[in-house]
């Protein structure tokens, strides 16, 4: 099964050194135990577009998709045999990056 695993943080700015050295080990781990799939960090939201081209117009609207004090600065997208490693492994992913996650299975699984 392949889960995606969303880092959620309420400020801009990036982590600090430390938790770049445990989001490293944690990352080591992840591709070692042949969990890893691919990760990657976002930018705010305010260098974010939202485009809508589902109508005769072309648009496009500079800024998040929703204003929230919450959002999402980051994911791992994981593989995992059943939920409960998912689970697990989203859990330890919180601890290594000290942010709140949302484990979210992808479909088709």
């Amino acid at each position: 099964m392949q889960f995606l695993i969303s880092v959620i943080a309420d400020q801009t700015g990036l982590a600090t050194a430390e938790e770049m050295a445990t989001i490293d080990v944690f990352n080591e781990r992840l591709q070692t135990d042949g969990h890893w799939l691919f990760a990657g960090g976002l930018t705010p939201p305010s260098a974010a577009v939202v485009f809508d081209n589902r109508g005769a117009d072309n648009v496009s609207i500079d800024g998040p998709l929703h204003e929230s004090t919450e959002y999402i600065v980051g994911f791992w997208l994981i593989t995992a045999p059943d939920l409960e490693v998912a689970r697990r492994l989203a859990v330890e992913g919180s601890r290594a990056c000290n942010r709140r996650v949302e484990l979210r299975p992808l479909l088709g699984d």
